[in-house]
């Protein structure tokens, strides 16, 4: 398994030329050792003290985890400047909003469907209770219970041999972070021609607040997208279709 890279070195330069302080001024500050924060910001630190990382972290009023593992650089302007005024930057996607639900006569939640003629719909009602109550609903044997569960179409040829027109089962994904590299995913975009997007996705959140989107297909290139372009993530489960796929020659 791959190590989680660490940038709380990269971060603590970063964030102290940002204010612009002298290493010996930020040791005065905190109270540490100006040869520790020398150490610490040229990576021979390797190990910092648990102390010294609250209080850096406190300090640059910087979430302990983003201070660890998110490339600061790599951030907009505009979000490192939200940062320094102390507002937390959410790598979740749980800020976004509360996903509507219903609930059948025995208080279980729904399965819903989207068909392909509310898929164009989907990116401007996806928040209104009423348009998602007014979707189909469906069941299906040995799905997950009590997790919220969506069926949605795709079109084209990007992810075959899923063929186009398949239905994608698909669980709501509540934190974007966990979210596994090489996962299957439909993605609800908040931009461009494509409202429902169904990709094979690298997970960049920490790194760079990305994901790079994946075709099954060698004939299509990856793209990247920020999570700020991001509405819905929902984790493939299975898919339903009324074509076979197409005989391999002999």
């Amino acid at each position: 398994m791959d190590k989680q890279p660490l940038f709380w070195a990269a971060n603590l330069k970063l964030l102290r030329t940002r204010k612009k302080l002298s290493q010996q001024h930020l040791s005065d500050l905190l109270g540490l050792n100006r040869n520790k924060i020398t150490a610490q910001e040229s990576g021979k630190t390797r190990n910092p003290r648990m102390e010294d990382l609250v209080l850096i972290a406190g300090f640059f009023q910087v979430d302990m985890d983003l201070l660890i593992k998110t490339d600061l650089s790599l951030l907009p302007e505009a979000q490192l400047e939200e940062l320094e005024t102390g507002k937390k930057i959410d790598l979740t996607g749980r800020h976004i909003r509360i996903l509507p639900i219903t609930v059948d006569e025995h208080n279980e939640e729904n399965m819903e469907y989207v068909p392909a003629k509310a898929r164009a719909g989907y990116r401007s009602g996806f928040s209104d209770p009423a348009f998602i109550a007014a979707l189909p609903k469906f069941t299906l044997p040995e799905l997950p219970r009590g997790k919220t569960i969506r069926m949605f179409p795709i079109s084209g040829d990007s992810m075959e041999p899923i063929p186009d027109g398949s239905h994608i089962i698909a669980q709501y994904l509540e934190d974007w972070s966990h979210l596994k590299n090489n996962t299957a995913c439909v993605l609800i975009l908040k931009g461009g021609e494509e409202e429902i997007v169904f990709k094979v996705v690298g997970n960049h959140i920490k790194q760079n607040r990305t994901l790079s989107l994946h075709s099954l297909n060698s004939a299509y290139d990856t793209t990247t997208v920020h999570i700020d372009e991001i509405l819905e993530i929902w984790t493939f489960i299975g898919y339903i279709s009324k074509q076979l796929p197409e005989a391999k020659a002999v």
